[in-house]
């Protein structure tokens, strides 16, 4: 019998995969890139024609020898990396190293992981993908080509560990450029004037707020003009002019694609894009669900198409029909059209069975699996509903000319909204009520009356998920590049983290700075996007892919000359610490290194001394009586752990209320993170202490 080897990229799915194809077919993977460009150096000739000088990946040798040996002793190889850019790149390295032609049909892709797509695909293999292929080539070469010139020059004139990126340096950019915003906001002062109202029939009050005189829009820039309304309208009555009710339709948000997942999935869960898109290759990859077996639980999910298959629509429709009734369905099938620019390659992330309902298979997924599939579900469910109606309540209210406007709305029908409403970035949501049954001419009585004073606030700060929205929007990188982008920035120190907001770091403004002073069309939004069209346009087999390095690589080569004349050597004095070396007596500095900051000797390379920053929880361990010291895991979450560890296994994820203690035994108290309920407990085992708020300060 014929025997075939399947080449993925990762072990898990190769085990799915396995599961779908018969004892005839070996399934390996190749753990992502086998061969790539060199890290020791730029690994691109300059000199002829660009051609990229490709290796075997350090490590992966002793894999390469594997993968060949199998190949030989199969007779037909199928490449089943992942359908994009990247995964087909995988691919044709994979092909020339195995010996496989041109010719051949040896390319198999699907865009969900299950039987019948992977069935399909094997019986429908195509030849690799040239363009494709060539449009990673370009990008790859490209950002290689910015990477290793300009980063060393930023080391040898600022400071060594420094890089530069064709996306990450525009990233750092637009934070930057957003602090430099923000620092320069100048506030401007306004009042509002809200009446808090009720209705003679109904006991309830609403709030109506200011608008304006005799029907036209009036700004209240201070308190005299506040004041003056105030007393206009201080004995008036206040009568109803006008009640609008209208329906309202809203649509429900289209499927997600790989942007709009990384900016819900941060609104609604709190992940960050990294943590969303590790969450949803798991899931694309294959999960053993109880009674189901081994299946990709949703579709591809690095993608900017919001189309949906045919198939998939009818069962979402089937479904919908048989859980919530015919009135659910839409009374036609829902087309969504994507932004401008993005490829049609892939559909939109969707479940790959919606029949496979989230709190169903629950016990087969982790908590953050079942976070991110059941967010998936809901939202490509609710975007195959029918439309949700609002009755919308306007009145105006008059009080001696000056009007007063109140608005409520309550839910006719909840259409699409019985399964899902999408997030905002906003702060706090407008909750809206309905008003109570008015008439023009009903006369209210006031309760109270207030003016209050606010000042205009400067743009917010970038979070991840407006980050994120802000690159796709700007047209710049692909939906593969997100994740990675944010996760290069913070972790070159050039932005850093604060709750949810982003913000530039010195060492980061001060790149950025050198980059927009040297290297202006690395760091223009405009210039990064054309140059992302022109990568489309390889891929579309349009333009050959060096012409475009050849286009970009004369201007940048003169830039780079001049840059490395006109930059002066910069010093970056390190923040220094209050804690003494206990080797040479030295005060401490701050570095960052690989994985954040951590205490050196100033005195380097004469003295050595280096060790982590000590961030003392404020509590004694239950365990031992030492001292509980706050740390990080290696996925980057702050945990807290004995001082004395290894001895002292002793770890929690909660945090110690500093100075307090447990009311009935003494020991230390911890509050719960929200998503674990928030409330504060004994941090002892052996104590059942547990409270929904934190004890009064003092008491023992």
């Amino acid at each position: 019998m014929a025997k075939k080897l399947v080449i993925v990229e990762s072990p898990a799915k190769a085990k799915t995969i396995a599961k779908y194809l018969g004892s005839t077919y070996s399934v390996m993977a190749s753990m992502g890139h086998v061969i790539d460009l060199p890290k020791s150096q730029i690994g691109v000739d300059l000199e002829k024609d660009f051609e990229p000088k490709y290796i075997t990946i350090r490590g992966k040798g002793d894999l390469l020898s594997k993968l060949k040996k199998e190949a030989k002793a199969s007779d037909k190889i199928f490449l089943a990396t992942d359908p994009d850019r990247e995964g087909e790149a995988i691919s044709w390295h994979l092909a020339n190293a195995l010996g496989i032609k041109k010719s051949d049909a040896c390319r198999v892709t699907f865009n969900e992981i299950t039987k019948t797509a992977v069935q399909k695909a094997i019986k429908e293999p195509k030849k690799i993908d040239a363009a494709l292929v060539d449009a990673q080539q370009a990008r790859r070469v490209l950002d290689r080509i910015v990477g290793y010139k300009i980063s060393p020059l930023l080391w040898k004139k600022v400071k060594k560990g420094l890089s530069a990126g064709r996306v990450q340096s525009v990233a750092t950019r637009l934070i930057c450029d957003r602090e430099d915003e923000i620092e320069a906001f100048v506030p401007k002062e306004y009042w509002t004037i809200t009446a808090d109202v009720s209705s003679p029939k109904a006991a309830k009050s609403f709030p109506a707020n200011f608008y304006g005189k005799d029907g036209a829009k009036q700004e209240l820039p201070d308190k005299a003009a506040a004041d003056a309304v105030l007393k206009a309208v201080k004995d008036a009555d206040f009568v109803v002019a006008n009640v609008k009710i209208s329906d309202v339709s809203r649509n429900p948000a289209p499927p997600f694609i790989t942007s709009t997942l990384q900016q819900e999935a941060s609104r609604k869960l709190n992940f960050n894009a990294r943590k969303t898109m590790q969450t949803a290759q798991n899931l694309y990859e294959g999960i053993d669900v109880a009674g189901v077996g081994v299946v990709g639980l949703i579709t591809y999910m690095r993608t900017d198409s919001l189309r949906i298959a045919d198939e998939a629509q009818a069962a979402a429709k089937d479904f919908i029909n048989a859980s919530y009734g015919d009135k659910y369905i839409p009374s036609k099938p829902r087309v969504y059209k994507a932004g401008k620019g993005a490829q049609d390659a892939h559909e939109a992330i969707r479940p790959t069975d919606v029949s496979l309902v989230p709190i169903k298979i629950k016990e087969s997924l982790t908590n953050d699996q079942y976070k991110l599939y059941k967010l998936i579900w809901d939202r490509f469910v609710a975007s195959q509903m029918a439309n949700a109606v609002l009755e919308v309540m306007a009145v105006d209210i008059n009080a001696n000319g000056y009007t007063f406007r109140s608005n409520g709305s309550r839910i006719k029908f909840d259409g699409f909204m019985k399964v899902y409403i999408e997030g905002t970035d906003a702060e706090k949501e407008e909750k809206q009520t309905m008003l109570p049954d008015l008439k023009v001419g009903d006369k209210l009585k006031v309760k109270s009356i207030d003016g209050k004073q606010h000042f205009t606030q400067p743009p917010p700060r970038f979070t991840e998920a407006s980050l994120v929205k802000t690159l796709e929007e700007e047209g710049i990188g692909r939906p593969s590049t997100y994740a990675p982008t944010i996760t290069t920035i913070m972790a070159r120190n050039y932005v850093a983290r604060e709750k949810k907001s982003l913000l530039p770091t010195e060492l980061g403004r001060l790149t950025n700075d050198i980059m927009k002073s040297h290297f202006e069309d690395i760091v223009n939004v405009e210039f990064t996007a054309n140059m992302e069209k022109r990568l489309d346009d390889v891929e579309d087999g349009t333009v050959e892919w060096k012409k475009i390095i050849k286009d970009f690589y004369g201007p940048f080569a003169q830039i780079l000359d001049k840059a490395e004349e006109s930059i002066g050597k910069i010093e970056i004095a390190d923040e220094v610490s209050d804690i003494p070396c206990d080797k040479c007596g030295r005060m401490m500095v701050y570095k960052m290194g690989r994985y954040g900051k951590f205490l050196a000797c100033p005195g380097f390379p004469e003295c050595r001394n280096a060790k982590p920053i000590r961030e003392e929880a404020g509590a004694p361990c239950p365990k031992c009586g030492k001292e509980i010291l706050v740390k990080k895991s290696k996925s980057g979450r702050v945990y807290c752990g004995c001082e004395d560890n290894p001895t002292c296994d002793f770890m929690t994820w909660d945090m110690p209320v500093k100075g307090e203690k447990c009311p009935k035994c003494g020991s230390a108290v911890v509050k719960q993170s929200p998503r674990s309920g928030g409330r504060i407990k004994c941090i002892s085992e052996n104590c059942d202490y547990i409270a929904d708020k934190e004890p009064k300060k003092g008491k023992a």
